[in-house]
């Protein structure tokens, strides 16, 4: 069975993009990322991709008159490297309408909040405040509104009542390299449709109980 084309769309350090790296390595993996994009000269991420012999181009958003401009320079390169598939991982470039229709439930997401709570930015921070037992993240098919979309993976992990943003951050982070991976591998595999804009994974097994916290 041929593995599915992955593009990966990066800005920065990369560290999500390096989780499907690994996961795409692994025996009877059902992806390939073909191409690592991105619109950071010198970003991070570059590196982690060319250490693993992925093919990588970088297309400055700052090169272009308007957003439809720079959109329309992605879809070429995209289109260009054979790519079935587009994940975002911490692009931080927002994309048009035009786009998003265009590659509509074959790009996602992953967005460090249990949307649809905490849309947008400082989401830790937003969540710290709040008060929120729980934390996580989502990885979501891309709609033209931001941080919406149908889910296909949440992670949830505790917040304690000693965390600032950053610790929360990190934890969220984790998630985020378990989250992803198996979004695409269950994308990959065949294993998700979307119907009536929500997902549906065949043979999807959910926890079992309730997560309390606090405990007691």
């Amino acid at each position: 069975m041929a593995k599915l084309k992955v593009a990966v769309l990066i800005s920065g350090r990369g560290s999500n993009l390096q989780a499907l790296i690994d996961d795409c390595r692994a025996p009877g993996a059902p992806a390939e990322i073909v191409l690592v994009l991105c619109n950071e000269p010198g970003a991070a991420g570059l590196a982690r991709a060319a250490t693993a012999g992925i093919p990588t181009r970088v297309i400055d958003h700052r090169g272009f008159a308007d957003r439809a401009a720079f959109d329309a320079a992605l879809d070429r390169a995209l289109a260009a490297a054979g790519a079935e598939l587009v994940c975002l991982a911490g692009f931080m470039r927002l994309l048009g309408a035009g786009f998003v229709n265009r590659w509509r439930d074959r790009l996602i997401n992953v967005h460090p909040s249990l949307l649809p709570a905490f849309r947008g930015l400082d989401t830790h921070s937003r969540a710290v405040a709040a008060g929120v037992r729980f934390a996580g993240c989502t990885v979501h098919f891309v709609r033209p509104e931001m941080d919406s979309g149908p889910i296909i993976v949440q992670a949830a992990v505790p917040v304690r009542p000693e965390d600032t943003a950053e610790i929360l951050a990190a934890r969220v982070l984790e998630a985020e390299h378990r989250a992803y991976p198996l979004a695409l591998r269950l994308i990959a595999a065949g294993r998700v449709r979307v119907v009536d804009d929500r997902v549906v994974v065949a043979g999807a097994v959910g926890p079992t109980g309730p997560s309390l916290n606090p405990q007691g």
